[in-house]
């Protein structure tokens, strides 16, 4: 069953799948040396979900949040400290977009009060994020700290306006990205360069990434309520 009508023929549904497929050979193509094939999975996976926000009609940041995404996802398929930080100002940019959607679909921050899991939630954000700087603060070199700190603080104020919203693919979107993100700082910078534990964190950091994004626009294109 096809999360849009019209069956598998539609261009919704079509543009899902397309998305979907693109996702898996990016996650079987991980562990390859980086090629423009693989750059290109990677980026159609997330940009597709960009048109398909597009086609459905969805909020222009939701639209903005994922065409910036895919930018990313673009830079972070390529090796080197500057395809890193192009990859960070994208994503950045994007967790600003997200902010704003939620912000502007939510409930306002009063809900996190009014709601004990909403605020029960956002401590355990807002812990997550201070052990995961702090970590990094030692590991990171100096040009990186003042980037990396303040992306920590974006994707922080985008999982705390997500929980002002009553989608719940939106709320378990947002945790999933900010999973994602701990566990690509963990491989990239705080463990050893042969840890046998990089292989399946690469590819955790895949699966929960694609997953929080999908959640986060089909919660938001077919109207998932909590």
């Amino acid at each position: 069953m096809m999360p849009f009508p019209g069956g598998i023929e539609a261009n919704a549904n079509a543009t899902l799948l397309f998305s979907f497929v693109a996702a898996v050979i990016y996650a079987f193509a991980l562990d390859m040396p980086p090629k423009w094939t693989r750059t290109a999975a990677k980026t159609l996976a997330v940009g597709s979900l960009a048109v398909l926000a597009a086609m459905q009609g969805g909020p222009l940041p939701l639209v903005a949040a994922l065409g910036l995404s895919a930018v990313g996802d673009a830079f972070l398929s390529r090796d080197g400290e500057k395809a890193f930080l192009g990859g960070l100002a994208s994503f950045l940019a994007g967790h600003i977009a997200y902010v704003a959607l939620f912000l502007q679909a939510g409930g306002g921050l009063g809900l996190l009060s009014a709601e004990s899991w909403r605020g029960a939630i956002a401590l355990a954000m807002a812990a997550f994020s201070i052990v995961m700087l702090a970590a990094l603060w030692r590991r990171v070199g100096p040009l990186l700290r003042i980037p990396v700190a303040v992306y920590v603080a974006a994707i922080l104020v985008m999982g705390i306006s997500a929980l002002t919203t009553d989608q719940v693919w939106v709320i378990a979107g947002a945790v999933l990205f900010i999973a994602s993100d701990g566990l690509l700082a963990t491989e990239r910078f705080l463990l050893a360069a042969i840890s046998p534990h990089r292989v399946w964190m690469r590819h955790a950091v895949w699966v929960l990434y694609y997953a929080a994004q999908l959640a986060i626009t089909l919660g938001f294109l077919l109207g998932v309520a909590g």
